[in-house]
This record gives C-alpha cells, sequence and structure tokens, in this order.
C-alpha cells in the first residue's frame, strides 16, 4: 500500500498526477496520491482536476506554511505506511517508476532515493547556471551517490516508511531559506537510518534563470549557515560550511570577504555568462558565506 506525496506551490502538477495515477493502476498496488498547495495564487483551476481521480486528491492550504512543514503534513495526512514523495516540478523518466520503489518495499528500516536527472536539451543562456549545476552536481549515478549516500539524498524523489518519518520528520523550527533536505539527511545519519540509492530518477523540470537561482543559493548559504551556528548539523557534513571553518580558523576571513567585494560584479557577470563556471560558483558562494555575520 503506497501514499504518494505531492507538495506543490504556484505550478501545474496535474501531468504529473496523471502519470503516477496510470503506474500505479498499472502495478496493481493499493494506493492514494495527496497533492497540497501551499497557498498558491497560480494554477489553482487545472490543479482541481486532480480531485476526479480515484483515491486522489488536491487541496490548497489558508496560509502558506513553508517545505518542511507541508511535508510533515502531507505524512500526518497519508492512509498507508509507504510515503512516496515527490516534488511538483519532476516528472518520472521510466513508465516502470511506480514499479521499481515497489519492489523495494520490505520489512527492513530504510529510505529509498531514487536520484534525478535533467533533460538533455541546453536551455536558453538564462537558466545555464542552474541546468549546469543539476548536471553535474545532483543528476549522479548511483556508483557517485553511494560514496557519500547521505549528502547525495534530495528530498524531490523518495520512499520512506511512516515508522521511520516518525522518528526523523523535517525540522519546522528552522528559517524556510532552503537545506532542509541537508537537515533531514543528517537527521537520518545521526538515527542510523540507512538510505539507498537506486536508478528511479525523475527529472527536474523546474529550471530558474540564473539570476533567481543566485538569489536562492543565497538564501541558502543563510540557510546552511544557520543549521551550523544552531549545532543542528557539524561544519564538516557539508563542504562549503568546512572550508569556511578552515578560513576562519586561519584568520583568513577578513582578507576572502575583501577579495569577494572586489571581484563579485566580476563573479556575477561570469556566471551570468554562456558559459559559467561552477568552480566561479563555489568561490562566490564561500566569499558570500564569510561576509555574512558571525554568532
Amino acid at each position: 500500500m503506497l501514499s504518494i506525496l505531492i507538495p506543490t506551490y504556484n505550478y501545474n502538477v496535474y501531468n504529473l498526477v496523471e502519470l503516477l495515477y496510470n503506474q500505479a493502476l498499472e502495478a496493481n498496488v493499493t494506493f492514494e496520491i495527496i497533492c497540497l498547495d501551499d497557498a498558491s495564487d497560480n494554477f489553482l483551476l487545472e490543479n482541481q482536476k486532480i480531485n476526479q481521480f480515484q483515491n486522489s486528491s488536491y487541496s490548497v492550504l489558508e496560509k502558506n506554511i513553508g517545505r518542511s512543514a507541508i511535508r510533515n503534513l502531507l505524512a500526518k495526512k497519508a492512509n498507508y505506511e509507504n510515503l512516496l514523495f515527490l516534488d511538483a516540478d519532476t516528472l518520472p523518466v521510466h513508465k516502470n517508476f511506480i514499479t521499481n520503489y515497489i519492489s523495494q518495499i520490505n520489512n527492513s528500516e530504510k529510505v529509498i532515493y531514487g536520484g534525478i536527472l535533467y533533460q538533455s536539451k541546453k536551455p536558453k543562456k538564462e537558466q545555464l547556471l542552474r541546468w549546469i549545476y543539476g548536471n553535474k552536481r545532483e543528476a549522479l549515478g548511483t556508483l557517485q551517490r553511494n560514496i557519500n549516500p547521505y549528502i547525495s539524498f534530495l528530498t524531490l524523489n523518495f520512499l520512506i516508511s511512516k515508522s521511520i518519518f516518525s522518528k526523523v520528520k523535517f525540522n519546522e523550527s528552522i528559517p524556510n531559506l532552503r537545506h532542509e533536505d541537508t537537515l533531514f539527511s543528517f537527521d537520518l545519519m545521526q538515527n542510523k537510518t540507512e538510505v539507498i540509492h537506486i536508478e528511479n530518477p525523475v527529472y527536474h523540470l523546474g529550471i530558474e534563470d540564473s539570476q533567481t537561482f543566485l538569489k536562492k543559493s543565497e538564501e541558502a548559504v543563510i540557510g546552511l549557515k544557520n543549521l551550523v551556528d544552531s549545532h543542528l548539523i557539524t561544519s564538516d557534513y557539508v563542504k562549503l560550511s568546512h572550508y569556511f571553518q578552515i578560513i576562519k580558523k586561519y584568520y583568513l576571513r577578513s582578507l576572502v570577504v575583501f577579495g569577494f567585494k572586489i571581484f563579485k560584479p566580476f563573479f556575477l557577470k561570469q556566471l551570468l555568462s554562456k558559459k559559467p563556471s561552477l568552480f566561479v560558483f563555489d568561490i562566490y558562494r564561500l566569499g558570500y558565506y564569510c561576509t555574512l555575520k558571525i554568532k
């Protein structure tokens, strides 16, 4: 028995639900699909059509509660033991996507992550940074993901049991600044819950333009710093915070901040160009991290 749980916000999720619904029927599994909308302004009429499917529902929250809280609420609403979380802006790559996950269900306590892919067609220049980052850093095969199974885990496509979720939930106390998946994976590691990586990917369709991605990346840096400063994760869990600790240890922070302020316009020009460099992107985020106030 399977509960398919989809948080959405200002996104048309109908096509995803239709595909999952048909696959679940073909798999001959008892299932439900629950979509919760985090107080969107758009696509409400299109998404309402989801309620026409059997065992499927789409409802809109009265106020926005954030990425962590909405996932916890979805799990609370689920009727079945096995929870399949999918982000709204994804689409399964394979026709046997649901069957592949069902084959992993047994009595052992584990979390299954299927992976992510980006469509091979190169997007327009304004979206290149996000597309390149996704392909190089997120769209990893199982061999690469298993090198660091926890930090390679993303929450846009995973299967978890209610029994595990009762012990490791998404932390609702942190600011809504991203990295909730980082904290979730760290908590899974602390709980000694095994994360299994399989090849059952989804396409990530929601590629932001580079300007938006840079802004979200800055928010993510603030979110990461908050996790470290609050002792919710160790500083060595994520490379960015680990390198910051080295800079801080050797009293190089002021020098890095000085260099970042001078070269920031050049970094931005390069990252918004036709050939954005992930090395420059990493330097930019590390420099930005150093500019944040130390607690």
